[in-house]
């Protein structure tokens, strides 16, 4: 049949001007991933597949320069080189001891075909679990810095997925409750986004080494094919750069299950440089407790008066409880002035070299070595943070000689509204994941360490990393933690942390406040059983890990207690045995310090009965397995604390029945013999 001329005129228009030429590949050590670089009317796109199938279809590269116009057309590849990497490396705390960086990297050089012939490279290192890339700008005449206004990288995703996610560019930060939604239905997000595809495949998208930059969001701009939406400044563009610089690594993980998921986010700790700081022997990982979450249940009050709760002699109760029961960290958050009045997003009056009149800081830090205790400090800005900045220094260094050597901060207030004073004195507003305080919190970071003390940041930037380059970034939290379930509207679901180990988990630690014997916020019930809150010690890693209820709940609870006391807060391995994303999750890790194993299992509000190899313990030895578990009739709603112990011979060469009951869990201690 002979088309009539307008359907000629359609195809010829339909049809691609030019073929999309493939200008360098790279491929994974075992060849389970590759990576293919192509060339389409000088346009730049990248594409991932997994043993030849497409997981990430073809994806823009680029940017959007103030002033400059974009840099995504009028390409050329001026160049490539590759290189293999394979190396093992010893974290000096984590949550294994040795991490294997075993790679396959590509550098690609591209030019500009037209003026002003600006250059970029694009490095790809391939791994068999995973990618990481990122842009380098070398100096050059035709461009001395660049103002970003944004990042035109893309991930189009080649099936259809369920993604787990929370909102990015809303008030609250991180934390908000995962949807579970189609791909589709995702707005804006924050990373680590992690989807799973029909056929099971398992993608986690975040990003690596976040330092001077501007946070990546994930915005869907069509279908499955998501953007680069940088954090803003509040200057209107994103991001500022001199030349030569280097864009934090874009990182996709890629796994067949959740649990092998989980064991790819070495890839984080991988694109990281190594340590700067030396010997930081002197961070010792932790458990502590603290006066926390009686100020959640407003049984006290950070703010001084009648409920004050940092004390001396409130705070000497603590320290005594401490040294008994083995803890070596007491948290004590409102010891200094500013919390009296409105201090939300307004920390002017905070003075962290000061204690209030009934705080003897001085005979507490006395107190507390005499006893073998270091008090926590607490450094809480109200994001006034370049007033946190006047006077960090002298707090870090009376950190130091009272020998508290751990600092939680804080930023609280709404996102966006992070104080930052301008030269003319003036204040600008930015963004918590935004540049200029991705850098606030590295110098935090680095003049806390010049005096031997280690951050667990609140309100934080989200974890990339930095952990391995600055080892003194202990923790941070960055997702809903336990002080939802006090009052949270809504409260943590039983599923909760199901969802966190396969989604903020893995970036890194979570400072997530679990043990909350008492299974009480205020005025609500947690949404969990007593067996769970034991569970979670080691579901949920940090190495600085506070039992958070008060101590006198733990003391009505001594039985359960006892593996709060027991469990370690430093690995040596760390095994994701089952799970799924929001549905439950078994994990083992052996302590870094004996042969001992620590085993929790989480559950959502369905009851779970499951059969656990334990071929992770070594072969030919014998195990007593010290076991907590829910009890009889157990389940979130009707009887929390049911809850049974008991002790069983075992070897690598036997299954354990776990039995979950709704909303529940179960914690083991493998004693090595």
């Amino acid at each position: 049949m002979r088309l009539p001329a307008l359907s000629l005129l359609a195809l010829a228009l339909a049809s691609p001007v030019a073929q999309a030429e493939t200008v360098a590949t790279v491929t994974s050590p075992n060849e389970v991933l590759s990576v293919e670089l192509d060339l389409s009317e000088g346009r730049l796109a990248y594409r991932v597949l997994r043993f030849g199938e497409p997981v990430i279809e073809d994806s823009r590269m680029g940017f959007r320069l103030r002033g400059s116009g974009t840099i995504e057309r009028n390409l050329a590849l001026a160049g490539t080189a590759t290189a293999t990497h394979d190396e093992t490396w010893e974290q000096p705390w984590g949550e294994n001891r040795f991490v294997r960086d075993h790679h396959q990297e590509l550098r690609a050089s591209f030019r500009e075909t037209i003026a002003p012939h600006r250059t970029f490279d694009v490095v790809f290192r391939v791994f068999d679990d995973g990618v990481g890339f990122r842009y380098a700008f070398p100096e050059q005449a035709a461009m001395a810095e660049a103002v970003i206004d944004d990042e035109l990288t893309e991930f189009v995703l080649a099936e259809p997925a369920t993604a787990w996610w929370i909102p990015a560019g809303e008030w609250n930060r991180y934390e908000y409750l995962y949807d579970a939604t189609p791909v589709e239905q995702v707005t804006a997000a924050h990373t680590p986004m992690t989807l799973r595809t029909g056929d099971g495949l398992h993608i986690a998208i975040h990003e690596a080494a976040l330092v001077d930059y501007s946070g990546m969001w994930l915005r869907r701009a069509q279908g499955r094919r998501f953007r680069t939406q940088l954090s803003p400044a509040s200057e209107g563009w994103k991001v500022r750069r001199t030349l030569p610089f280097q864009t934090p690594w874009r990182t996709i993980q890629i796994a067949d299950t959740a649990p092998a998921l989980y064991a790819s986010s070495d890839l984080i700790l991988n694109l990281n440089e190594p340590n700067r700081l030396g010997d930081v022997s002197w961070f010792q990982p932790a458990k502590y407790i603290g006066i926390w979450w009686s100020l959640h249940l407003e049984a006290e009050s950070w703010a001084t008066g009648p409920k004050h709760g940092a004390t001396t002699r409130n705070t000497k109760r603590y320290i005594d409880f401490a040294a008994e029961h083995g803890f070596r960290g007491v948290l004590v958050e409102g010891w200094n002035p500013g919390w009296d009045g409105q201090w939300f997003g307004n920390g002017y009056d905070f003075d962290f070299t000061r204690a209030t009149p009934d705080f003897d800081i001085e005979a507490l830090g006395a107190y507390a070595k005499a006893r073998g205790v270091h008090l926590i400090g607490h450094h809480e800005t109200g994001c006034a943070a370049s007033h946190y900045e006047d006077g960090m220094d002298a707090a870090f260094a009376m950190n130091g000689r009272l020998g508290t050597d751990v600092v939680k901060t804080g930023y609280v207030c709404d996102a966006g509204q992070v104080e930052r004073r301008l030269p003319d004195g003036s204040v600008a507003r930015e963004w918590h994941d935004g540049q200029w305080n991705v850098n606030h919190h590295q110098r935090v970071l680095e003049a806390a360490a010049r005096h031997r003390v280690a951050i667990n940041a609140h309100e934080p930037v989200k974890d990339t990393g930095l952990r391995r380059t600055y080892p003194n970034a202990a923790s941070r939290e960055g997702a809903r933690g336990m002080e939802y379930g006090a009052w949270g509207n809504p409260t943590n679901p039983p599923e909760h942390e199901a969802e966190l180990l396969f989604t903020r988990m893995l970036s890194g630690p979570m400072d997530f406040t679990p043990g909350i014997l008492s299974l009480q916020g205020r005025g609500q019930a947690i949404q969990t059983t007593l067996a769970k809150q034991l569970a979670l010690f080691v579901v949920i890693y940090s190495p600085v890990q506070m039992a958070a209820d008060l101590p006198e709940h733990y003391e009505r609870h001594m039985d359960a207690f006892q593996f709060i006391k027991d469990v370690p807060a430093d690995w040596a391995k760390t095994r994701v045995l089952m799970g799924e994303i929001g549905d439950y999750a078994v994990v083992a890790r052996q302590d870094r310090d004996s042969d001992d194993w620590y085993l929790g299992a989480v559950t959502d509000q369905h009851g779970r009965a499951l059969q656990l190899p334990l071929s992770f313990l070594a072969p030919g030895r014998r195990y007593t397995a010290q076991v907590y578990r829910d009890g009889r009739g157990a389940h979130w709603k009707t009887d929390a604390f049911a809850f049974e112990r008991e002790t069983i011979e075992v070897t690598s060469a036997d299954q354990l029945p776990l039995r979950l009951a709704a909303g529940g869990g179960q914690a083991i201690r493998f004693i090595a013999h």
